[in-house]
């Protein structure tokens, strides 16, 4: 027997309200939190297409992925570029190019848009969506990120 895993063919398109609740799944089996409002609000503001982009990867009847993005401009005297902001693969299709389908679907969404640019946020010890960041050609950009915790 072989451990060769069966080859995947997924399709890659814009979310639809039927995939909400897989998101929300796939999220909460990856963070460990259960975040159904905060999926609702951004499939509100970018799941018709008009502040940004949720697209889905599907592989016949079984949802693969999602990816979420939005072009932003001029924050910090940058010219419009493109924000990954999430990203997900179940574990079991991981290291089986859905992530990068989906990140190439966004990038071309971005690059209709007139963008020239990407760019994510993480967590410094996040080393496995680091890899895969840097796998895409994403090096350090030229910003750095500061931060002061709040008093109560």
């Amino acid at each position: 027997m072989s451990d060769v895993p069966v080859p995947l063919t997924p399709t890659i398109r814009p979310a639809t309200p039927a995939d909400l609740d897989a998101i929300i799944a796939l999220d909460q089996e990856m963070t460990g939190m259960s975040k159904p409002d905060y999926w609702r609000g951004v499939f509100d503001r970018f799941g018709n297409g008009s502040e940004g982009c949720i697209l889905v990867a599907s592989d016949g009847d079984r949802f693969v992925g999602f990816i979420v993005g939005e072009v932003r401009a001029w924050e910090f005297g940058s010219p419009p570029c493109g924000w990954v902001f999430a990203l997900g693969v179940p574990q079991d299709v991981r290291l089986r190019g859905v992530g990068s389908l989906l990140f190439d679907g966004l990038c071309e969404r971005f690059r209709q848009a007139g963008v020239k640019t990407i760019r994510t946020m993480l967590a410094r010890d996040a080393l496995l969506i680091m890899s895969f960041f840097r796998s895409q050609g994403m090096v350090g950009g030229p910003f750095i990120q500061l931060e002061k915790e709040l008093a109560g």
